[in-house]
């Protein structure tokens, strides 16, 4: 019985569109956080690279 409470809470949240917009919102973060760390650390090796030749 525990279990069909859980899977209708979580179908209903599935049925929000705030909901759904704010977990989109959140996953475009992450990601566009992810490829800023990124770029940064590729630059800084890059020029640590640049600066030992």
């Amino acid at each position: 019985m525990h279990t069909s409470v859980v899977a209708l809470q979580i179908s209903g949240l599935l049925e929000d569109p705030i909901f759904l917009v704010l977990v989109a919102i959140m996953l475009l973060l992450v990601f566009f956080g992810y490829l800023l760390v990124r770029r940064t650390l590729l630059s800084l090796r890059e020029g640590y690279d640049e600066g030992y030749r």
